[in-house]
């Protein structure tokens, strides 16, 4: 992914991602996001795109296998984040949920992620320490909470469900306050002309409706344009 694209997938938000996709693909219908309602360490963050770095993990109870094998299996995860393709997401599936009590994304281990080039996090799972959390890492998770329970790595480089969402080793995944979603590979190329169509094609609606006078006969006027720009 390009530098130009980067930023312009960090200066939009989720919604306007997946209705540009319909615009690049040409049909209603995308339907790779998540589902319910989930929460943003930071609201004003803006959105963060990357490629996910996928891990399952669990916190209820303590882990049944040796101590050495999650020491191991704990560095084994580190070292995998900080390899593969920039710029990446962490993509953590709590296999507790929707009963997940530990908040794997606190203050030290979010500032470790963005220590080793990671974006941001998206789990649903649980965060704590807000306010704490190093500026420019923005995690989306499934809910708050105090504790980090008896937490510990699962799995690693596999694919996760998170609120819905399949998420695979490698795909290009964006994500804000609304949540998050997965951009196909194929729609990459043409998604910069999609969103500027799409920015362009609502400016016939919003601007009208954002002018002194705007009445119904304008909003028909003005929803005449945007219809036929979108088809």
């Amino acid at each position: 992914m390009n530098t130009e694209l980067l930023d312009l997938l960090k200066s939009v938000d989720t919604p306007t991602v997946c209705n540009a996709i319909e615009v690049a693909q040409g049909r209603r219908g995308f339907n790779r996001f998540t589902r319910g309602t989930m929460l943003a360490s930071d609201p004003a963050a803006g959105a963060m795109a990357g490629y996910a770095r996928t891990a399952k993990i669990s916190a209820l109870a303590p882990p049944t296998e040796p101590a050495d094998v999650i020491k191991t299996r704990r560095m084994d995860y580190y070292r995998y984040m900080s390899e593969g393709p920039r710029p990446a997401l962490t993509v953590v599936e709590d296999v507790d949920y929707p009963n997940a009590i530990g908040a794997y994304w606190g203050e030290i281990n979010t500032t470790v992620h963005k220590g080793l080039g990671l974006s941001g996090a998206l789990t649903n799972g649980v965060m704590r320490d807000l306010g704490d959390l190093p500026e420019g890492f923005l995690v989306v998770a499934g809910s708050v909470g105090p504790s980090h329970g008896f937490v510990h790595v699962k799995e690693i480089d596999i694919p996760v469900k998170i609120f819905g969402l399949d998420i695979r080793p490698g795909e290009l995944v964006h994500a804000d306050r609304h949540g998050a979603l997965v951009i196909p590979e194929d729609v990459i190329p043409v998604l910069a002309s999609a969103i500027g169509k799409l920015l362009e094609t609502e400016k016939l609606v919003l601007e009208p409706a954002r002018q002194p006078g705007f009445d119904f006969e304008k909003f028909q006027e003005a929803w005449a344009a945007f219809e036929k720009a979108r088809t």
